[in-house]
C-alpha cells in the first residue's frame, strides 16, 4: 500500500529529508535531522501543506516499517484530520489573529494523549498578524519536549514570515511540480483520459490542485475564459470595462455560492446553541446574551467570504498576467506558440491569441501590462476596493494596448 508521501508530486528530495526526519524523531536520538520547528515553502499548488501534513502523518506513524505508511490508524487519522494530536490551523477569514493562535498554543503545551508527538500545522502562516507573530514565536523558542511546529508559506520573504521566526524554524523548500509529473497524477490517481490530463497539466501553473479542477469542473473552465477574454476586449475600451465589472462580480459571485451553505449551518448550530426553539426555563437568559455571539459569527464570516472572492479574483488576475508573459517571450524569440517551444507557455491552448497579442503590442507595452496585473494584486493585498484595483489596472492594459 502506499505511504504518506506518495501524495506529493515531484517532490523526492523533500520526501527523502522528511523521512529522514521522521526517523530520526522515532528513534529518540538527538539527531541534526530532527527539530522541533519547521517551515515549508512553495509556489502555490506545490504541495507545502500536503508535505507538512504527510510529515505530520510520519511523526505519529506506529508501523515498524518506514514512517508514513499511510495504512495505521495513526497515518489515516491525521490525513483525515481527526488525529487527538494534530491540530491543523487554516485561517478562513484574511489573518490569523492573536486569540486564535494563543488557544493553539495552549494546546500545542499539552502532552500528547495518544500519539509521539503534539503537532501543529498552521497552513498560510502569512497571515498571520504581527502580535500573532509573536505570540507563536515565544512558543517556538522554547517548545514544549514534545510538541513539533510546521509551518506553510509562499516563501522566507519577510512579507510572507518573520525573519525572527523564520530563524528559529528549519526550512524545507518545495518545487513546482513538471507538467508530465501532474498528468500522471491526474491519469493515476483521478482516472481521466490522456488527453485531458495533458491539457489540465499544461495550463495550471504547475498547480496540481488547479489542473484537476479544470480538468473537471466546467466552472473552473468557464471562470479562466472569462479572465482572458479581458485582454481581447482591451482594444476596445468600453468593453474592456465592462469584462473588468464581469469579473470582479463573477469573484463575488462565486464567494457567495462558496459560503452560503456553511454559513446557514454555522447560525442555525449557533442558534441552536443558544437555545432558539426551546420553551422550558431559562430560555429567555439563555438567548438574552447571543446578540454578541451572532455579530461575532458575522464578522468571521463576512471575513470568510472576502477572502474567498479575493482569491478568485486573484487566479483571473494570475492567468491574465500570464498571457501577457507569453506574448513577450514569444515576441523575444524565447518560446513559441506551439508544443515544441523549448520554454514552456502558461497558456498553450491560447497560439492565436498568444500570436495576435505579441504582434499588436510593443514589448515595452507589454512589460508594462504584466506589471499593472502585478500592482493590481499587491493593491488587493492592501485593501483596495476590487472595483476600483481593477479599473485603474484595465486604464494601463487599455493605454499598452494603444499604438
Amino acid at each position: 500500500m502506499a505511504g504518506v508521501f506518495d501524495r506529493l508530486v515531484g517532490q523526492d528530495a523533500v520526501e527523502s529529508e522528511l523521512t529522514a526526519a521522521a526517523v530520526a524523531a522515532r528513534s529518540g536520538e538527538p539527531s541534526s535531522a530532527m527539530t522541533h520547528s519547521w517551515l515549508f515553502t512553495g509556489p502555490p499548488g506545490s504541495g507545502r501543506s500536503v508535505a507538512a501534513l504527510c510529515f505530520a502523518a510520519a511523526l505519529q506513524c506506529t508501523d515498524p516499517g518506514t514512517p508514513g505508511c499511510g495504512h495505521c490508524h495513526a497515518c489515516t487519522t491525521t490525513m483525515a484530520g481527526t488525529h487527538g494530536d494534530v491540530r491543523r490551523v487554516v485561517p478562513e477569514g484574511l489573518s490569523i489573529g492573536t486569540k486564535e493562535m494563543r488557544e493553539i498554543v495552549q494546546v500545542a503545551a499539552r502532552r500528547p494523549s495518544t500519539g509521539r508527538w503534539q503537532v501543529v500545522v498552521v497552513e498560510d502562516a502569512d497571515r498571520l498578524t504581527e502580535a500573532a507573530g509573536n505570540v507563536l514565536l515565544k512558543v517556538v523558542e522554547e517548545p514544549p519536549e514534545r510538541t513539533v511546529f510546521l509551518l506553510c508559506a509562499p516563501s522566507v520573504d519577510p512579507e510572507d514570515i518573520s525573519i525572527t521566526l523564520r530563524s528559529r524554524c528549519r526550512h524545507v523548500h518545495l518545487v513546482t511540480p513538471s507538467v508530465p509529473a501532474i498528468a500522471q497524477v491526474l491519469r493515476e490517481r483521478d482516472g481521466l483520459d490522456a488527453d485531458t490530463a495533458a491539457w489540465a497539466a499544461s495550463i495550471s501553473g504547475g498547480h496540481v490542485g488547479r489542473a484537476r479542477r479544470l480538468a473537471t469542473d466546467e466552472e473552473a473552465r468557464t471562470r479562466r475564459k472569462r479572465a482572458l477574454a479581458l485582454v481581447a476586449a482591451t482594444a476596445r475600451p468600453a468593453a474592456a470595462y465592462a469584462a473588468a465589472d464581469e469579473l470582479v462580480k463573477a469573484a463575488e459571485e462565486e464567494a457567495k455560492q462558496v459560503s452560503a451553505a456553511r454559513d446557514e449551518r454555522e447560525r442555525e448550530e449557533l442558534a441552536t446553541a443558544l437555545g432558539a426553539g426551546g420553551t422550558g426555563k431559562g430560555t429567555a437568559s439563555a438567548t438574552r446574551g447571543s446578540a454578541g455571539a451572532l455579530k461575532d459569527l458575522e464578522r468571521r464570516q463576512k471575513s470568510r467570504a472576502t477572502r474567498t472572492g479575493r482569491d478568485s479574483l486573484d487566479r483571473a488576475l494570475i492567468d491574465v498576467a500570464g498571457l501577457y508573459r507569453d506574448a513577450l517571450a514569444v515576441k523575444f524569440g524565447a518560446a513559441r506558440p506551439d508544443p515544441t517551444t523549448p520554454i514552456p507557455l502558461t497558456h498553450p491552448d491560447l497560439p492565436d491569441q498568444i500570436r495576435d497579442l505579441a504582434a499588436e503590442v510593443p514589448p515595452e507595452n507589454l512589460l508594462r501590462a504584466i506589471e499593472a496585473v502585478l500592482s493590481c494584486r499587491e493593491a488587493l493585498d492592501l485593501n483596495v476596493k476590487p472595483r476600483f484595483a481593477v479599473a485603474a489596472m484595465v486604464a494601463t492594459l487599455i493605454t499598452a494596448r494603444t499604438p
